[in-house]
């Protein structure tokens, strides 16, 4: 146990455009290399995409895509007496979210369109219609969990 004081957690200010916490998260997690206007460029086109494609308000399909892409269990490995085991847990809110943000965005980085901004809104697209591979990728996780359901007692 650490003796150390709990770190706060940062304030994160909503983004200029819609003003959501949430979409300012997902911009800095786009980031690379500290340039900021950068990824706001390729998640606000993204979004005028979605705009486009759908005739609904982006900012509704980009949380609805989130809503759909979050993992509710995850595989942690735990060492006992000499064995791994692949141990079920359910997953924090926070966690979750992070784990989300991390899959959609290596995901639409291996897409093949030709910008980013068009990776990423074909990748949110394909969330909000609950297909591609960031789906698939969440529903292998609940499916290891499930196999592994019979280790679940070793959570602590």
């Amino acid at each position: 146990m650490s003796r150390r004081r709990k770190q706060m957690e940062r304030v994160i200010l909503p983004d200029p455009k819609y003003k959501n916490v949430v979409l300012s998260k997902f911009i800095n997690s786009v980031m690379l290399e500290g340039k900021k206007s950068l990824s706001e460029k390729i998640v606000y086109g993204a979004l005028d995409i979605i705009a486009e494609k759908t005739d609904k308000d982006p900012l509704d399909v980009f949380l609805e895509a989130l809503i759909n892409a979050r993992p509710l269990i995850k595989i942690v490995s735990r060492r006992i007496g000499g064995a791994n085991y692949q141990v079920p847990t359910e997953v924090t809110p926070k966690n979750a979210q992070a784990m989300t943000f991390r899959w959609i965005i290596s995901i639409a980085r291996k897409r093949s369109e030709k910008t980013m901004t068009e990776r990423l809104a074909a990748e949110l697209l394909a969330c909000f219609k609950k297909e591609g591979s960031t789906m698939k990728k969440r529903e292998e996780t609940h499916k290891m969990a499930e196999a592994n359901k019979a280790f679940a007692h070793f959570r602590f």
